[in-house]
């Protein structure tokens, strides 16, 4: 059954993002870790496609919110609202309250905003008025930053940045499959063809089996080597925390669950590595005007630390 699950997705989501085959893979694989997902590219490469696809494919619900310098917490998270007739205050859900919550141009938002999906992210809940109120589940963000526009924009501090699993970027698509996505618009949108393949029960239980695969302790000292390397590294003045070590070691066993493994093998964390290390580094100021890039480094400290075998 998880098997198939991870094929079923895989099929729908590749219904609706043609080409990017590899970007559909991390997804499903932050997805089964449980984990949150940074998108940052151009627009119009089908960021709110995927979250919308992901969405529907689990039956699950979805709610896109346009971060905005004006945008407030309670825009987000919701509030009391008052009702004279009653004289009393009731809870209004806001759009966090949804199994796949896309936060577009999350970077648009005051930090005030960007820090109310903090909890929500890290803890499937929120927090308000005192009241704690528990999320639905599964609960999954994708956040969208643009890179090219940075006027009007607040960068993600570090704190916020270290709450997602992966960054990853979906890039243009070759001519020829941009061909095809042309030509699946004829009949409306490929959205409006989506079924859903699972449940959000379901999901619960393959995310559930996912932390139960196997990570010998060889592969756990490979992965704490890794990050004792990343807060050694000279150009790098802050390096892994020991939160995304445990990310690295939750979607390392999604990577083998994925494969169909058993068990995690080095090969799992070096394939997610990048995407789950890279934007947790902050570079040294000289290294970054050199031209050293966050992936590069992540790259070499994966051919320096020795691999077990």
């Amino acid at each position: 059954m998880s098997a198939d699950l991870v094929a079923r997705l895989r099929e729908n989501l590749r219904a609706v993002i043609r080409g990017k085959d590899p970007e559909v893979d991390l997804l499903i694989t932050a997805f089964l870790a449980g984990g949150n997902v940074l998108l940052t590219d151009v627009p119009g490469v089908g960021k709110t496609t995927l979250a919308k696809a992901i969405a529907a494919s689990i039956g699950g619900t979805f709610r896109r919110v346009q971060f905005t310098p004006d945008l407030l917490p309670a825009d987000v998270l919701g509030g009391s609202i008052y009702n004279p007739r009653e004289g009393s205050f009731s809870f209004r859900q806001g759009p966090v309250f949804a199994n796949v919550l896309l936060a577009d141009e999350i970077n648009r938002a005051s930090p005030r905003t960007q820090s109310a999906l903090l909890e929500a992210m890290a803890e499937g809940q929120v927090s308000i008025e005192g009241t704690t109120h528990a999320l639905p589940r599964p609960f999954w963000v994708i956040a969208t930053q643009n890179p090219v526009e940075h006027h009007g924009t607040y960068p993600l501090p570090e704190a916020q940045l270290d709450r997602f699993a992966v960054e990853l970027a979906m890039g243009y698509p070759t001519p020829e499959e941009e061909l095809k996505i042309l030509g699946s618009h004829d009949e409306g949108s490929p959205l409006e063809r989506l079924r859903p393949v699972t449940t959000p029960e379901e999901v619960l239980e393959v995310q559930a089996r996912v932390r139960r695969v196997h990570v010998d302790e060889d592969v756990g000292r490979y992965i704490v080597d890794l990050l004792r390397r990343s807060r050694q590294e000279p150009r790098v003045s802050l390096g892994v925390s020991p939160r995304g070590g445990i990310v690295l070691y939750r979607l390392a066993q999604a990577h083998a669950f994925r494969s169909g493994r058993a068990a995690v093998q080095p090969d799992d964390v070096k394939a997610i590595a990048v995407p789950a290390l890279a934007h947790r580094l902050a570079l040294e100021t000289k290294a970054r005007y050199s031209g050293v890039t966050r992936a590069g480094v992540v790259r070499e400290l994966l051919e320096r630390a020795p691999v077990p075998v």
